[in-house]
């Protein structure tokens, strides 16, 4: 075990990863193959998955800190570039675009159905993966994602109905700054362009979930400010948590890659946090370990500097 002298919290020593990209999936159904990175440790057995869900407009290259990290620990990260990714640059007028979030979730679940293939894909890989211990993580559009995965119901825009889309593959979420509920409280940008957002109903969401949020992230799509992000835990049942990020905004200190312009709140100590809380949590809900996760919820009470991390 290591200490990290910035949070106090502990971590297990890394180990060496690879990375192998781009994996394809043929995906005729949404207009583009599904191209999909991993990353693995190069040694162990029953190694759990991360499947990883990028923001608006990302795609499988960023969020190195969080897939780098969760790799050189123990996890299989995959991540796939979504149809909104800006590397396809779908016009407005694609009929594809009202259904971006739904296609998101399709492509979680042909990935889950070629895990086979994939592995396979990766030297090395196959055999040692576990796919009894899967976990979906994502950040901003791509935590809605995770939270589709687990129960989250979003009224479809074009049908009015709110379907069931959950995987029973997948056992915790990971959000990290996503969406909280819509109706009144989004903004008008939000309800014409985001209509997704609309009615999001997250009390059916049964399964184990770590919520991370910023307590600066003003984003402009709600009218109540950073805490419309802690919606996904405040409006959730039980069996959930949530980190709060002290001074964070939508990019936690720069998740979504190193040294990228997008961040507004560039700090490596809110990075650090997040990278290990997020792996003491996937962890803990894996049931690698639970020491870690027990010396988070101890060291992050309010009185510490970085942030705050409380359960239901």
């Amino acid at each position: 075990m290591i200490t990290y002298r910035t949070t106090g919290l502990t971590g297990p020593v890394p180990t060496p990863a690879v990375a192998v990209k781009p994996l394809v999936l043929p995906s005729a159904q949404r207009g583009e193959d599904l191209r999909v990175r991993i990353s693995a440790p190069v040694t162990g057995t029953h190694l759990p998955i991360v499947l990883f869900a990028h923001g608006f407009g990302a795609n499988l290259d960023g969020y190195a800190p969080l897939a780098d990290h969760w790799a050189t620990h123990g996890f299989v990260v995959i991540q796939p570039t979504h149809l909104d990714s800006k590397r396809f640059d779908i016009p407005a007028d694609d009929p594809r675009k009202p259904r971006m979030w739904r296609y998101r979730v399709q492509d979680m679940k042909h990935i889950l159905d070629g895990l086979d293939t994939l592995e396979a894909a990766v030297p090395g890989l196959a055999g040692r993966v576990d796919h009894s211990r899967i976990v979906a993580a994502g950040h901003s559009f791509g935590g809605q994602t995770a939270g589709l995965l687990v129960g989250l119901r979003v009224t479809d825009p074009q049908t009015g109905i709110a379907e069931d889309l959950s995987d029973s593959r997948v056992m915790a979420s990971i959000q990290l700054a996503t969406a909280g509920k819509g109706g009144a409280e989004l903004t008008p940008f939000a309800h014409e362009n985001l209509p997704w957002l609309r009615n999001q109903d997250f009390s059916h969401i049964t399964a184990p979930g770590l919520v991370v949020a910023g307590d600066k992230d003003d984003l402009p799509l709600s009218t109540r400010g950073p805490a419309w992000t802690s919606d996904p835990y405040t409006l959730s049942r039980a069996n959930k948590s949530l980190l709060t990020v002290y001074g964070g905004e939508h990019f936690l200190g720069g998740i979504s890659g190193y040294a990228v312009t997008e961040t507004t709140d560039e700090n490596p100590d809110r990075v650090a946090l997040v990278q290990q809380v997020t792996l003491a949590y996937l962890r803990h809900v894996t049931g690698l370990d639970h020491t870690d996760w027990a010396t988070a919820q101890s060291v992050l009470t309010g009185a510490h500097p970085l942030g705050r991390l409380e359960g239901k």
